[in-house]
């Protein structure tokens, strides 16, 4: 075979009659699916013989498929696995080429034409990875790369009355392989639809309705621009609602205003229908009225600037991988929409041609990036990168070419975007150069171009706050920027395309980013990364299902599971992530003054085009004991940008007031909520939440006085303390039994299953002095697992000092230090309570810990373990809830009245770790399915700090151990942690450490809980 037929590794992105790219619309003219049943066959080598293409080969033998699939998804592992890698490339860095041992899938189907009346007819391939071949009744068409993107190849004289045979092979490595080496799973086939098209005579070749708007006039603006045939002339364009209809004379561009429209954006998606009709066909799309500008520093929709509370996106399913699920995408959006997120990056490709008509529907401002990312190059700094050689300049061109002209008309779109992570060099700024010649309404996008010498907004991934404080002032250095650059960097509206990294429980810190995005003007939010995990559905030996991740296929190189990254887990179960965006991401909230007692509160409408007349404010006064009060609150109407003040109702004040004179603990919860339906949410929707807090009684300044008891000394034993309500081994102090229940305990804990954010090796460490100014990704220092690891935190022992005890309270001093470390910590646990003659507790547990000296680390957590039976699995408590709760992750948890089954407390992350933890706890109840069981209430500290609680069938060292969930041990016990004090969780695995405010510093801590027996 010769090197010119060696297609997949060409630096030509196209061969054969390929057709010029066009828009994705709906038409009348006839359309074959060819979706369905297709032969199969898969061969080791791209260079296998072609003999299938004759429509005389018999295929009898060979597999059926379902097209669109994956081949590596079918037939249980027959055809291969998938691979997973981030950076790394499944094959030798060596462009173009690629090796031998290339999979490649043969498909073959038949259709049958009978009066097909066509012009012309065109071969459609929404989505092949990596490159295809096409033959029609055995004559070669041509040949295709560009995974993500449409192609479309003019087959009409190939075709023929009656039965027609489609051949089609699939390489999965080609030359595009280096140019798609995003951050996914690796899934060769025809994943996306086939259909044959009639192009009639008459038919319009591509329609662009360019739908502008005058927020000074309120004037719309239509420029229509067809590409067709003279004889498809006069082509008439309808906008029924707008009782509009233009005549199109020629090719070219017709430009029409129209008085008093409804502009289009991300929160009031108005919609236009659109008809197009020449002379042999009819075509309908929607429009939507807007104009994007970038005025100075600020980039702008309809006049006012737009700030992006958004997540990155992947096509994906867990058990379908790419192969889209309309339905599922749906369900998706709208969790996004009632979890505020606004704005969806199209990371890193254009998405399947329908999500754009639901990013148009319910509304999200959309960066529609290109098929392109050539990451594997930065091991190799970037040396040979495409991005910077012009052999490979035509197929930039022809990736961005085809990913503009595909998406045009969707008013969702108002950024385009160049690719992704793929260096710079001078086919990137060809790439910006074609883009703002075809269409400069819409302002490009690239990240990699750090000096904005080709793009128009300056794009960063995972900079610190301090750097975007930097960023946003007038003066200081800029990454990668001389001062000239500096100037010009500034010039430009500024933007996040990742940051958040949402692996396993996190992200922490958000709000650090959403007082940014609120302070300096030419910063305009950011995007998470990113919105689901991508785990595929797989079986586990014991024969659970479990969500595989990198390394599982027994791939040569993958990235473990940093395709686990999600504000949802793979089946689409929201994470404490998603609560937390949601919270920071409000589009109104109330502002609560620095003194409880101010009288007014501050409600703050952050839009970009909805009034407050579309939410009611509510408020509500409760307390350990349940709701005191509760009421709406008159609303005024608030602009979009605007705040105003409301006056906190009377009877909310004066229980407020009632509680924090007597030290009791009481809290106003505000909702701001959704008066009506919409099409993502119904009425009553909460938005946001806002709460405040009464002061609450220091230790021994409580005003309510215990019931006098009756104390009983211990029961003398050698091997046991003895009391009515408990029981403690005499020679080590542990608690055996508590109200007739076995207990094991307690133990100081320090460890948890390290989080993906605890693992992470994104933006070094602050607690090593590495500045926060350093650029997010790749900075030095070891991570926090790292550096918990080296200190033994994983690996305490314990020497018992001392037991005894004294009338109805038990002392039992402990001394806890690491193996092979010198540094201890003196611990104090002190029962009180325990001889009381009226049974049932309570019964007090004071904790003290003291650290010596030689303690140069951070800590995970502080507190107390405890093994309890495992039938307690009905848990309720009063704290902050319903989901989990960490010092930097926090905003989207509230205090009140909360229960849940303890297998619901822990997040089923693919990769066990860290997860469930309930902070600022009043109270804990834990029954059994009879009614019985255990109440656990925290005491206040200094500032009204209190404990916190996670509460698991498998221990934080059996947790650590398993790297999957089915490698979880049977659980015999359950095991609470009391913790009166644990580690922010940060975003480190692209990001950054939790702050130094959010981190957990050796110190002597001091903490008290009390524990009674619950009848059923």
């Amino acid at each position: 075979m010769s090197a010119a037929d060696r297609t997949w590794e060409s630096f030509t992105p196209s061969t054969g009659s390929t057709s010029t790219p066009r828009a994705h619309l709906r038409t009348d003219a006839r359309t074959l699916d060819l979706d369905g049943a297709w032969g199969f066959r898969l061969s080791p080598r791209a260079d296998a013989p072609t003999e299938f293409v004759d429509p005389a080969f018999d295929t009898t033998a060979w597999d059926t498929v379902q097209v669109p699939h994956h081949w590596v998804l079918d037939a249980d592992g027959r055809y291969g696995t998938p691979i997973y890698t981030n950076i790394q490339l499944p094959i030798p860095l060596d462009p173009p080429f690629v090796p031998d041992e290339n999979p490649t899938g043969d498909y073959r189907t038949t259709f049958t034409l009978g009066g097909w009346d066509a012009e012309r007819t065109l071969l459609r391939f929404d989505g092949v990875e990596s490159h295809l071949t096409v033959w029609v009744n055995g004559e070669r068409v041509g040949t295709s790369t560009g995974s993500r993107l449409v192609r479309e190849f003019d087959v009409g004289p190939l075709l023929h009355d009656g039965e027609n045979t489609l051949a089609v092979r699939v390489c999965q490595w080609s030359a595009g392989t280096y140019l798609e080496d995003q951050d996914q799973w690796w899934l060769p086939g025809i994943f996306r639809s086939v259909a044959l098209i009639a192009r009639p005579v008459g038919a319009v070749d591509d329609v662009w309705v360019r739908a502008g708007y005058d927020h000074l006039t309120g004037e719309g603006r239509l420029e229509i621009e067809v590409e067709a045939a003279p004889e498809a002339f006069p082509v008439v364009v309808r906008l029924p609602e707008l009782d509009r209809e233009v005549t199109v004379e020629r090719a070219g561009i017709t430009v029409s205003a129209v008085p008093d429209v409804e502009p289009w954006s991300a929160e009031q998606p108005r919609l236009y229908a659109v008809e197009v009709q020449s002379t042999g066909e009819r075509l309908s799309l929607r429009t939507g009225f807007r104009t994007v500008s970038i005025e100075g520093d600020r980039l702008l929709v309809n006049g006012t600037p737009v700030t992006f509370r958004g997540v990155n996106r992947h096509e994906y399913h867990p058990d379908q991988g790419r192969v889209v699920d309309l339905d599922a995408v749906r369900t998706d959006l709208l969790l996004m929409k009632r979890s505020n997120i606004d704005a969806v990056r199209t990371s890193h490709y254009p998405p399947h041609p329908q999500i754009l008509d639901l990013f148009d529907e319910l509304g999200f401002w959309v960066i529609d990036e290109c098929d392109l990312e050539t990451h594997a190059f930065f091991f190799v700094d970037w040396v040979g990168n495409p991005s910077d050689d012009p052999r490979w300049r035509d197929a930039y061109l022809d990736r961005i070419e085809r990913t503009v002209e595909r998406d045009k008309n969707h008013p969702s779109v108002i950024l385009w975007s160049l690719g992704n992570e793929s260096g710079t060099g001078q086919n990137l700024a060809a790439m910006a150069a074609w883009v703002r010649e075809r269409d400069p309404g819409r302002p490009v996008h690239y990240e990699g171009d750090y000096t904005c010498a080709y793009t128009d907004v300056y794009s960063r991934m995972y900079p610190t706050p301090v750097e975007l404080d930097i960023i946003g002032a007038e003066e200081g250095e800029i990454f990668a920027c001389s001062p000239a650059e500096a100037a010009r960097v500034r010039s430009k509206p500024m933007l996040l395309c990742e940051y958040g990294a949402a692996l396993g429980t996190g992200p922490g810190g958000l709000t650090d980013y959403d007082e940014r995005f609120s302070a300096h003007g030419r910063i305009h939010g950011g995007f998470i990364w990113e919105w689901r995990d991508h785990g595929l559905r797989s079986t586990a030996p014991d024969g659970s299902s479990y969500f595989a991740y990198g390394g599982d296929f027994g791939e040569a190189v993958h990235d473990g599971n940093f395709v686990m990254d999600g504000l949802v887990l793979s089946d689409g179960a929201p994470t404490a992530g998603l609560a937390e965006f949601a919270a920071v991401s409000a589009p109104l909230r109330v502002l609560v003054p620095g003194s409880s007692d101010a009288g007014h509160v501050v409600v703050e409408n952050r839009s970009h085009s909805s009034t407050s007349d579309e939410f009611a404010l509510h408020v509500a006064v409760a307390g350990p004991e349940g709701e005191m009060h509760a009421e709406s609150v008159a609303l005024p109407t608030i602009s979009p940008g605007a705040t105003a003040t409301v006056e906190v109702p009377d009877a909310v004040g004066h229980l407020l007031d009632e509680a924090s004179r007597r030290g009791d603990d009481a809290w106003a919860t505000w909702t701001v909520a959704r008066r009506e339906a919409s099409a993502w949410a119904p009425a009553g929707h909460v938005v946001s939440r806002t709460q405040v807090v009464t002061p609450q009684a220091a230790p021994g300044t409580a005003t309510r006085r215990r019931p006098a008891v009756t104390s009983r000394a211990a029961a003398p034993s050698s091997e046991a303390l003895t009391f009515d309500d408990a029981v403690f081994d005499a020679r080590t102090g542990r608690l055996e039994s508590l109200f007739g229940l076995p207990v094991d305990g307690p133990e100081l804990e320090l460890w948890r299953a390290p989080t993906d954010n605890d693992v992470g090796q994104g933006a070094g460490s602050f607690e090593l002095g590495y500045p926060e100014s350093t650029r997010g990704f790749g900075a030095p220092g070891p991570s926090a697992a790292e550096r918990w690891r080296k200190r033994g935190l994983h690996r305490l022992r314990r020497r018992v000092e001392s037991v005894s005890a004294d009338g109805d309270s038990v002392l039992v001093r402990v001394t806890v230090a690491a193996a092979d470390k010198a540094p201890t910590l003196a611990v104090t646990h002190r029962w009180t309570g325990l001889g009381r003659t009226d049974g049932g507790g309570p019964i007090t547990l004071r904790t003290e810990v003291s650290p010596s000296r030689g303690w140069d680390c951070t800590w995970p957590r502080v507190g107390v373990h405890l093994a309890l039976p495992s039938g307690l699995e009905d848990v309720s408590w009063v704290g902050a809830g319903p989901g989990e709760s960490y010092p930097d992750l926090a905003e989207g948890a509230w205090i009140g009245h909360h229960s849940a089954h303890l297998d619901a407390l822990v997040t089923p992350h693919a990769r066990p770790q860290e997860s469930g933890h309930r902070s600022d706890v009043r109270s804990l109840d834990l029954r059994d399915g009879a009614g019985s069981g255990l109440r656990i209430r925290t005491v206040p500290g200094p500032g009204g700090h209190r404990a916190g609680f996670t509460y698991s069938r498998h221990s934080v060292h059996e947790t650590t151990a398993a790297e999957h969930p089915y490698e979880l041990p049977e659980s015999r016990v359950n095991h609470l942690y009391l913790d009166d004090a644990v580690h922010g969780v940060g975003s480190r695995a692209c990001g950054i450490d939790p702050q130094p405010r959010h981190a957990l510093w050796p110190g002597a801590r001091s903490f008290r809980v009390t524990f009674e027996a619950l009848d059923a």
